[in-house]
């Protein structure tokens, strides 16, 4: 949610933002809000004149009764009556008008960093860097779910019996190997100086409108039905909802925070894509990076979480490239947002593994998460980035580490987590 101050003061800059997401709907909001803000402040003027009257008024009523004015305080009581009804129905409407008003805001985009490239959606998306070697194979590479099987990994028969299709059961060293995975994240980023946490699985609903866009909700998150809770889709939303309501000490930022989760999503419209595999899938784990910092840190804070990601990729041989995102594919909530995508030896192409986002003061203002300052309370900035999400992330495991007889490499640093063992081969 931005600064209510831009579309006073600013409000073309707001709809050039809204232009450049290519959300020409969204533009007659700006104009509404300037409306309705400014009734906002007429009726909030006129209540704090009516409370100066009804002060002054009553004052006068005892003056007129020490006088024996009983008729003329009576009437300044029955004034007095009157202003208060006039009060009460000028804070019902400042009422009506904040609701009216918070209910644009949250719809109106944040204003995105000027380095965004723009375009429609994520097929103008810019690759930055690739990083690491691809691998060259003589022989081909198989589904990844074949590979599984083959490795006796995998049972998405049985999956779709219990609970549908986009589920799945891991078994045997690929379970081992998908637990092993997120227990090297959870060391990796503990040994890069972020706190590790398991957060609460299900929030309330004033923490999903306060971690994301109305629509992003309609699309992923699950409800529990009579009550007020939703599964989450990561971490995120529940490491960020820590921190609602709350007022931090400048000496105790960044909070820098690393966290593991199951994730659950409904993944609207992405059903027959890729189903029969664990590429989109309504459960999932995930190991995810949260930081809560000074608006003057998260330029910095954004480059060093996607490197992370990164590093962690090639420490397990997998080649990998950032893309940036452009304008039309960024969350409303999102100031600047990169993928990480791993390389896929048997399609010939990167495909998404991760995304990291600076959503500047968006989130903070919703959930009102301050900064004390010298000169007062500010709000601060969060971002969020993926560490590693299998099962997804396995697809990119398993191909970059394949070999010929079907049998899996263990990279070293993942050997610890797997007994020492250095291949996955069939039983």
């Amino acid at each position: 949610m931005i600064d209510i101050k831009l579309i006073r003061e600013n409000p073309e800059l707001v709809k050039e933002n809204i232009r450049k997401k290519f959300q020409d709907e969204k533009l007659i909001l700006v104009d509404e809000v300037k409306k309705l803000d400014e009734e906002y402040r007429a009726v909030r003027v006129k209540a704090d004149e009516l409370r100066a009257r009804r002060n002054s008024t009553s004052k006068e009523i005892g003056g007129l009764m020490k006088q024996g004015l009983k008729e003329e305080a009576e009437k300044a009581k029955a004034a007095v009556a009157q202003i208060g009804k006039d009060i009460e129905d000028c804070e019902a409407r400042e009422l009506e008008y904040e609701e009216e008003i918070r209910k644009r805001m949250l719809v109106i985009p944040n204003i995105i960093d000027e380095s965004v490239p723009t375009g429609k959606d994520d097929s103008e998306n810019v690759e930055i860097e690739q990083y690491g070697t691809k691998r060259e194979f003589d022989f081909e590479i198989p589904y990844h779910v074949d590979i599984m099987e083959n490795l006796d990994g995998i049972d998405l028969d049985s999956a779709r019996k219990t609970s549908g299709n986009g589920f799945y059961y891991l078994k045997g060293d690929i379970a081992r190997l998908h637990s092993s995975i997120l227990s090297y994240a959870r060391d990796f980023m503990v040994g890069r100086g972020f706190t590790y946490y398991i957060p609460p699985f299900m929030i309330r609903s004033d923490v999903v409108t306060g971690v994301m866009s109305f629509t992003e909700m309609e699309n992923m998150m699950y409800k529990i039905e009579g009550e007020d809770l939703y599964l989450i889709g990561t971490s995120e939303h529940s490491m960020i909802g820590k921190f609602i309501d709350t007022i931090l000490d400048e000496a105790d930022l960044p909070q820098t925070l690393t966290s593991y989760s199951p994730c659950f999503r409904k993944e609207v419209g992405a059903h027959g894509i890729e189903e029969r595999g664990v590429y989109r899938i309504h459960q999932f784990e995930k190991q995810e990076m949260i930081v809560v910092c000074k608006p003057e840190d998260s330029k910095d804070w954004y480059n060093r979480l996607w490197q992370n990601t990164v590093d962690f990729f090639l420490t397990l041989d997998i080649p990998v490239r950032t893309l940036e995102c452009c304008s039309g594919d960024l969350a409303d909530l999102k100031v600047k947002s990169c993928d990480v995508e791993a390389w896929s030896p048997r399609q010939q192409k990167y495909f998404e593994v991760g995304s990291c986002s600076n959503l500047g003061d968006a989130q903070a203002r919703r959930l009102k998460i301050r900064i004390k300052g010298e000169k007062g309370n500010y709000f601060a900035h969060t971002l969020n980035n993926t560490c590693v999400a299998p099962p997804r992330m396995l697809i990119a495991f398993l191909e970059n580490n394949l070999n010929a007889d079907g049998s899996i490499n263990i990279p070293k640093a993942l050997q610890p987590y797997m007994g020492g063992q250095e291949k996955i081969v069939r039983k």
